[in-house]
């Protein structure tokens, strides 16, 4: 009995021990399909823009000085006409067809204006070269008015260039590093006109979708009706969703905006492809989908190459000359009779000319066989060579994924480029449930 009694506690605490694990591991269970839902939750910010709140494109022309003798020719016209009228508002008259500076070069402006730009914000601008300068490294920018789409003037820039590369050497030997026509001036420019939008005059507070979807459309007006627990925004299409400023009950539009962006929802991308046949990349979604497929894949390469040998031309013989088989100059012998040092040619002094008579062969620096010094040409022989690899076979079943696609493809032994092909022609089969795009 008490062993009994014994083995019975023993199995209880057993129990116990298990049903304590069991409900830890229930307990635990849903923080970890809670993090691995939060690493796929995005932030409505980082999906989306508000519509009128954006940056503005911002263009200028002018002058980079102090460059060393690297800066615009003389046949840049515009460079010099350019400079000429800078000097004249300066001042200083000079006609512009006696202008021969290589220290200066002729440059396009750009930069972008933030939104809500205030006078006196400093923003940075990119100078790129217009003419034929070779480097612009160690240059200035001189003043310069930036100009927005509708002409007028926002911004004003100057100040020294930051090149990013090099250029040395000359055309024969140089060697270039990045591109030295190209530098930036940080906070090189000055905002002077107010571009801000006035956000109190706004009834509805309007996101766009930077990848339109109907679903993620959708669940943004979900979790923003869900945040305020009432009906206050509303999907029009895949691209905009609508937000009730008055409905939302804020204070500030600020305040609206910036608790809308910062919800968070699960997004499902659609399944897509996309090919760029120029380079052979290829970037497939892990979410893409094939249905049964098999792929037959088989290399066929022909190579055809030349190659060139030197082969001697008969009949070619200089005056003077004579091999096995001629006879010396004035012997009227049997040929190939001559006697011991009758058979000389007529110039002596020539190379190759000299031989001993009646042996048959060409003296010093001649040819055998009877065929004249330099009488050689080159022959070509071409080779063709067929090399047909077996098919290799891969076959995908219902519901294989992109990873599966891959490792195929690479098992059978294909190039991007081969991938590429083989993706086409399984989308037009039917087997790839997802949207090609090709570039």
């Amino acid at each position: 009995m008490r062993i009994r009694t014994e083995f019975e506690m023993t199995l209880r605490k057993l129990a116990i021990a298990m049903c304590a694990l069991v409900l830890a591991a229930t307990a635990f269970a849903p923080n970890v399909l809670a993090d691995n839902a939060s690493n796929r939750r995005v932030l409505v910010r980082d999906i989306t823009s508000v519509e009128g709140v954006r940056d503005n494109m911002l263009v200028g022309y002018g002058l980079v000085a102090g460059l060393t003798q690297t800066g615009d020719s003389q046949q840049t016209y515009f460079t010099v006409q350019t400079l000429a009228n800078a000097m004249q508002k300066m001042g200083v008259l000079i006609p512009s067809g006696t202008v021969e500076v290589r220290n200066v070069a002729a440059v396009f402006i750009t930069a972008s204006l933030p939104p809500f730009a205030r006078p006196g914000e400093k923003i940075d601008v990119t100078v790129s070269s217009v003419g034929d300068a070779k480097s612009l490294a160690g240059g200035v920018l001189l003043m310069t008015a930036l100009h927005g789409p509708d002409g007028q003037v926002y911004a004003e820039a100057q100040g020294p260039l930051t090149i990013g590369g090099y250029s040395a050497g000359n055309a024969q030997n140089g060697k270039q590093v990045n591109t030295p026509t190209v530098g930036t001036v940080p906070n090189g420019g000055i905002v002077e006109r107010d571009t801000a939008v006035d956000l109190h005059g706004f009834k509805t507070v309007s996101l766009l979708l930077r990848n339109p979807d109907f679903t993620t459309a959708r669940q943004i007006a979900d979790a923003v009706n869900e945040e305020f627990h009432k009906p206050v925004a509303s999907a029009l299409d895949n691209t905009r969703v609508d937000v009730n400023v008055a409905g939302a009950g804020m204070a500030s539009v600020t305040e609206l905006i910036s608790r809308v962006q910062n919800l968070s929802l699960l997004v499902h991308t659609p399944a897509r492809i996309i090919i760029n046949e120029r380079t052979g990349t290829i970037v497939l979604g892990g979410d893409v989908k094939l249905t049964p497929v098999s792929v037959i894949h088989g290399n066929l390469s022909i190579e055809v190459s030349t190659t060139y040998t030197v082969a001697p031309v008969p009949g070619a013989y200089p005056p003077g000359w004579y091999g096995p088989g001629m006879p010396p100059p004035g012997w009227s012998g049997p040929q190939g009779q001559a006697a011991q040092g009758q058979a000389q040619p007529q110039n002596q002094g020539q190379q190759g000319g000299q031989g001993p008579g009646g042996q048959g062969q060409g003296g010093p620096g001649g040819p055998e066989g009877g065929f004249a010094p330099g009488g050689a040409a080159l022959v070509p022989q071409t080779t063709v060579s067929v090399n047909d690899e077996p098919a290799q076979t891969m076959r995908l079943d219902e519901g294989a994924n992109v990873e599966e696609l891959v490792n195929g493809l690479h098992a059978i032994g294909t190039s991007s480029r081969d991938v590429v092909a083989i993706l086409q022609a399984i989308k037009q089969e039917g087997g790839i449930q997802a949207e090609v795009e090709v570039q």
